[in-house]
């Protein structure tokens, strides 16, 4: 069973106690949404990579070099 330490701070003791259902249950949905936000974050930082790529693809498509394409 998970755990989680409880500090008194003015006095110094430190308990390890077991978490509850309800702790249990709330720190896999704050995993569960964590997981999500990061998804999202990778997957916008994917298609701008795509964008960028294809606007390089097509600006050498038009002719330019890639010195001139990198000068944008």
């Amino acid at each position: 069973m998970p755990t989680k330490l409880i500090v008194d701070c003015s006095t110094g003791v430190t308990t390890e106690v077991e978490l509850t259902a309800e702790e249990i249950a709330q720190r896999e949905a704050d995993a569960a949404a964590f997981a999500e936000i990061k998804a999202a974050e990778e997957a916008a930082a994917q298609a701008k990579a795509d964008a960028k790529a294809s606007a390089k693809a097509k600006l050498a498509a038009l002719g330019l070099t890639p010195d001139e394409i990198s000068a944008l």
